[in-house]
């Protein structure tokens, strides 16, 4: 059975940094593409990042381009998010997801991803 189990949630003041990180267990996940996305209350579940676990291959939001960067650690099975310049607007639950979009243009597509953890809380204060 696959889980995805995230960690590194927090409170966060503006300008801050947080790492989540994401274990993955119960498949092999080598032709898998590891996603981050966030939801904010009353907002749509949107896209944060994607990796392709094989080979590292990473792609971002336009809105948290040179601010986080999403890597992988093959050896132990997790994918992490590593969040800088932190902005208020970045407040939501992080989740992260594995699946098989064919290509870039489907990474951002929530419904291209077949697992999905419970998700863990960011908030940023100003």
């Amino acid at each position: 059975q696959v889980q995805l189990v995230e960690s590194g949630g927090g409170l966060v003041q503006a300008g801050g940094s947080l790492r989540l990180s994401c274990a993955a267990s119960g498949r092999t996940f080598s032709s898998y593409t590891m996603g981050w996305f966030r939801q904010a209350p009353a907002k749509e579940r949107e896209f944060v990042a994607a990796i392709t676990w094989s080979a590292g291959i990473t792609y971002y939001a336009d809105s948290v381009k040179g601010r986080f960067a999403i890597s992988r650690d093959k050896a132990k099975n997790t994918v992490h998010l590593q969040m800088n310049s932190l902005k208020p607007d970045d407040t939501a639950v992080y989740l992260c997801a594995a699946g098989t979009p064919l290509s870039s243009y489907y990474y951002t597509f929530r419904s291209r991803y077949d697992y999905w953890g419970q998700g863990t809380q960011v908030t940023v204060s100003s």
